[in-house]
């Protein structure tokens, strides 16, 4: 059985206004770039007569603090955005991702794997390959265990739920390919390219999905229609629309929108300390001192 997607959803995925959504995890204050990508959602959302959703993806509750959470609606009506209620939170939704997992299991395109970080890097050595993201493709080290053993051991082991990639790419029809939306409103066709991912995790076993599963099925029960995020999610969408075809859920339009670095060049972000909209806030910046920043308003 698919997925069953709610009445309201039903509607807007057959027709409706457009839909933006902002997608922040509490794990950390919002710093300059997560203003900027709110920005540019609630501005196309405006643009487009379209509709502006807030979504707190805090399925990793072991980082969650209710400060953090709290902060991201401080920071955002402070920036002047509005958005409507309510809120979906993932860590709410934890049912349905494991109803999406089990569509997945039922087409025999997850595998348990029960190896720790350690025992794949042993594995791999220093010359591994890497995924976009910089971390080591996964070996395939539990994906030619016996099945029936395999989901036996799992009823009694923590372990992961991994995607058996080349399994995926056979049940897919033909090569698949996103809309990109650029600066300038026009469209790119982008071929997908999966492999370089390796066979993703889907089910983490500290939190039982990930944020690849999550992400996709919350876009499309919410009927998300455009997808407005960082450069650096650009790759991951090729792991997203497989996901999205497998499941047989709609396709959004995406916009892969550029990063704001530090002084040094890289990327701002909640782990190397960047500094956050609360701080500012808190200095007395204005929002407009912060679009400015940001290269929204001059």
């Amino acid at each position: 059985m698919g997925i069953e997607f709610t009445p309201e959803a039903k509607e807007r995925k057959i027709s409706s206004p457009p839909i933006m959504r902002f997608a922040p995890s509490p794990n950390g204050y919002l710093h300059l770039g997560h203003a900027l990508s709110a920005c540019l959602n609630q501005d196309m959302a405006a643009r487009l007569g379209g509709r502006f959703l807030l979504r707190i993806e805090d399925i990793d509750r072991t980082r969650w603090r209710p400060d953090y959470e709290q902060s991201i609606e401080e920071d955002l009506r402070w920036l002047g955005l509005d958005w409507e209620r309510p809120v979906r939170r993932q860590s709410e939704h934890m049912a349905i991702y494991r109803q999406a997992l089990d569509q997945l299991k039922s087409q025999d395109l997850l595998y348990p794997c029960f190896c720790t970080r350690g025992e794949i890097l042993r594995c791999l050595g220093a010359d591994a390959v890497r995924d976009p993201d910089g971390s080591p493709v996964y070996p395939g080290l539990c994906r030619h265990l016996p099945t029936d053993k395999a989901w036996q051991r799992a009823d009694r082991e923590p372990h992961q739920l991994r995607l058996n990639l080349q399994v995926a790419i056979k049940n897919v029809a033909a090569p698949l390919f996103w809309s990109e939306m650029g600066q300038d409103g026009g469209v790119e066709i982008i071929e997908t390219q999966p492999h370089a991912w390796g066979d993703v995790v889907l089910g983490r076993k500290d939190i039982g999905t990930s944020y690849h599963m999550a992400v996709v099925v919350d876009d499309a029960l919410q009927g998300v229609t455009h997808v407005i995020r960082g450069r650096d999610l650009f790759f991951a969408t090729s792991i997203h629309r497989l996901l999205q075809n497998l499941l047989a859920l709609p396709a959004p339009i995406y916009h892969h929108h550029r990063l704001i670095h530090d002084d040094e060049g890289q990327k701002l972000s909640k782990s190397a300390g960047a500094q956050s909209l609360r701080e500012l806030r808190l200095k007395g910046w204005s929002a407009q001192d912060v679009r400015r920043l940001i290269g929204l308003d001059t």
